[in-house]
């Protein structure tokens, strides 16, 4: 079961990630309608972990599976990355989110 909990978790993540990720390059391609739903995406995960206490669901569950607790027990990712993994994504989604912003206000003069 920690294994297939694990697989979920990595999945989102890489969701997470990817819409993170996307959202400076969809911005920069004017596509500000998709940047707003990767952003809509992102804050609806931000939502589900400020209501958890900063903690994923999924984390609580695979505890329930083994005493490890090692920053990446939960989620297949790197010890590092899992360790500074909110603010690693949390700076790149701040910048990505001034890069739609600027983006926007171009596209508003230009318009």
């Amino acid at each position: 079961m920690l294994t297939a909990i694990r697989i979920l978790h990595t999945a989102v993540w890489a969701l997470m990630a990817g819409s993170i990720l996307a959202v400076p390059i969809t911005a920069m391609m004017r596509r500000l309608r998709l940047s707003a739903v990767l952003t809509g995406i992102v804050l609806v995960e931000c939502a589900v972990l400020a209501f958890n206490g900063g903690r994923c669901p999924l984390t609580d569950l695979a505890a329930r599976y083994t005493a490890d607790r090692a920053d990446n027990f939960d989620i297949y990712l790197p010890l590092w990355l899992a360790r500074y993994n909110k603010t690693i994504f949390g700076a790149l989604f701040i910048a990505g989110e001034i890069v739609l912003v600027g983006s926007y206000l171009r596209a508003k003069r230009s318009a």
